[in-house]
This record gives structure tokens, sequence and C-alpha cells, in this order.
């Protein structure tokens, strides 16, 4: 029996920051390379410090799935619960979560405040976080260490510019982790410089080393913002620190301090979508498909479940159609984005 298929398209854009106070970023507005930087630390820098307790509270806003489960940063076969599930004691992965510095504490000796700031902590499996330990982010080569579905990865660096042992997140959050790590270079500008760490070159700017620029602004453009990120800046801003990452806010941000943008004057318009999109039904059922209207070529496109679960992503064909056919009931956000520009838009798939 045939199926029909209808897509709903919701006219109405998702706003990134739609609970930012107004003129928040104002100060950033018309600088560039470093005094950009440094106007974005002038902003975030100072912000509500947690207890190191407060931290298990919070996750509880942060880090809820839909299903009411602790999101796990680096595994996707745990089922924590909030309270009931804290290390403690383990042996296997599966066991117990904990409260990971993305940014391992050794690293700025274990100092506030950014031992408890939110922006880089996140539950994470007991087991898998003691086997990443403080390596430094990077893609594996050789594995020396996976975890269950080769979910998290431990092993030599292949990426250019550094040889040594590395810890390689998921796909889905490595954009995640590089906005944390803007983040922490930025909000921290004037103490990154007495830091050690295999990602850092002993300065305030630019902070990174090479090797780690190309890595990170590589995972930025990669794995956009999702949807779940958005959620947590904002709860982090609203409920706990009183601040945000604005590398969420502003992606291109990144590209603009580190990237192929230095030189440039930022302002609120930088990184705005200025895509024209639109959405027609192919008209054979069997092949149904997202025709987008976009005054650019050279588009990527990301699917992502309302809760910020990545479905697929890939290049826009030349027709600039993309195939929706398998997805199931639901609401779902587009993402497209090129070098500069970026589009979001929600839609539903609704099957009868």
């Amino acid at each position: 029996m045939k199926k029909n298929l209808t897509l709903l398209f919701l006219a109405s854009a998702l706003f990134l920051s739609a609970q930012i106070s107004t003129g928040y970023y104002s100060p950033a507005e018309g600088k560039t390379d470093v005094a950009l930087k440094t106007a974005l630390f002038s902003i975030v820098g100072s912000h509500t410090e947690l207890s190191y307790a407060g931290l298990w509270t919070a996750f509880q806003t942060t880090d809820k799935r839909a299903d009411g489960k602790v999101w796990d940063i680096y595994s996707n076969i745990t089922n924590y619960t909030f309270g009931a599930n804290q290390c403690g004691n383990y042996s296997l992965e599966g066991d117990c979560y904990n409260r990971e510095h993305s940014f391992p504490k050794s690293w700025f000796n274990d100092a506030t405040p950014m031992y408890t700031d939110l922006f880089h902590l996140y539950p994470s499996d007991g087991k898998v976080n003691g086997m990443r330990g403080n390596f430094p982010f990077g893609e594996v080569g050789s594995a020396t260490y996976q975890s269950a579905n080769s979910y998290s990865k431990l092993g030599s660096c292949s990426f250019p510019g550094y040889t040594g042992t590395v810890f390689e997140p998921n796909d889905e959050l490595k954009g995640d982790l590089a906005r944390t790590y803007f983040y922490m270079v930025t909000a921290y500008e004037d103490r990154v410089s007495g830091w050690s760490s295999e990602h850092l070159d002993g300065s305030s700017y630019p902070a990174l080393n090479a090797w780690s620029v190309a890595l990170l602004l590589k995972w930025n453009a990669q794995d956009p913002v999702s949807q779940k990120e958005i959620d947590r800046n904002n709860a982090i801003y609203t409920n706990f620190q009183h601040n945000r990452n604005p590398f969420i806010d502003h992606p291109e941000l990144s590209e603009y301090i580190w990237g192929n943008k230095k030189g440039h004057v930022w302002n609120l318009q930088s990184g705005i979508d200025d895509f024209k999109m639109e959405f027609l039904l192919s008209p054979n059922p069997a092949i149904i498909a997202l025709t987008i209207t976009a005054d650019e070529d050279n588009l990527k496109y990301t699917i992502y479940s309302i809760n910020g679960q990545q479905i697929r992503s890939g290049n826009l064909s030349k027709d600039k159609t993309i195939s929706v056919k398998d997805l199931d009931n639901g609401m779902y956000l587009l993402y497209l984005n090129s070098e500069y520009k970026k589009g979001i838009q929600k839609f539903i798939v609704k099957k009868k």
C-alpha cells in the first residue's frame, strides 16, 4: 500500500541567540583579530563562579537528553540517571558518569574559576574519560583504544603538525569541543599565557598554536552549531554563570580571530542568515526531496533532530535538492553553510 508523504514547513526562522540581552556583543563590533578577541574577553571573561559540587545539579539542566537521561559526551551506550550514577569507582564503560574537564584541569594547574566553568565541563563516562586522561584532542590514525561503537578513540595523531597521542571525540561533537576551546582561550585571555598544553603557544594571542588552530577551525566548520549547544549556552547564561560562549552565538568569530577572515572587521551582521530558502515537495512521493533556493553554490547541509542529534550531512547537489524520504515523522532542523554564510530552517515530516 502506497503511503502519502507530506512535508510541512515552519515559516519562522530559528534565532540562535534569542535570549541574548540587547547590546551584549556591541563592544566587539568593528574589531579585528587580537582586538576582537580582547573585546570578547571583556564581555565574557567575568562570570558567576560555581562550586564543584554544584556541577552535578547544573548538569541536570545543561546536559539532559530528551528521555531525561544524562547526555554523555564521550560514550553513546550509556543511560545514566542524574544523581544515581555519579562516579565513584568504575572499571567498565557504562559504570558511572563524572565531571569531565574537556580542557584538562592540569593544563591550568587546577586553578579557579576555570576549574568549575560549565562551558568546558561535561558529563562523561568514567572509563572513557579515564582513558582520555589529559591528552590533547586530535584525529587518530592508529587507535590504541576505542570506546563502544568506536564513538571515541585514543591513538597517534594523523592531523598535520602533531604526532603525539591524541583523543578523538565523535564527529557529532567535534564542533562543540572546538567552540569550547575557542571560548577557553578567549574567556581567560589574561591567564592563558601561563598555561601549558600541546594546543597552546604560550601567548595571549593567538594563544593556540598553528596545528591546533587548523584542527579546531576544521571541526568548527564541519560540525555546525546544534540545538543542543544553543540550549546549553542559553541555560548557562540564564541560570548559572551569566555569561555566554560567543563562538556558539557567532561561530564565524573563529575565522575572524584565527582564520581566513583575519583583518576583516566583524559586526553582528557578519554571520547572519543570508540564504533565501524555499522548500518544494517533489511531485513523486517515492522521491520526496527538499528543493532549496539559495543565492550561493558550494553549500553544505546538515539535518538535525529537534533535540540536536545529527541525522545526516553532506554537500548540496547541483540541483539543490536533499532527499528526505528516509526520515521518520517529526520535526527537524536543516542547517546550510558555506564559507561565510549560514542558514537554519525548521521543517516537519509527516507521513500518512
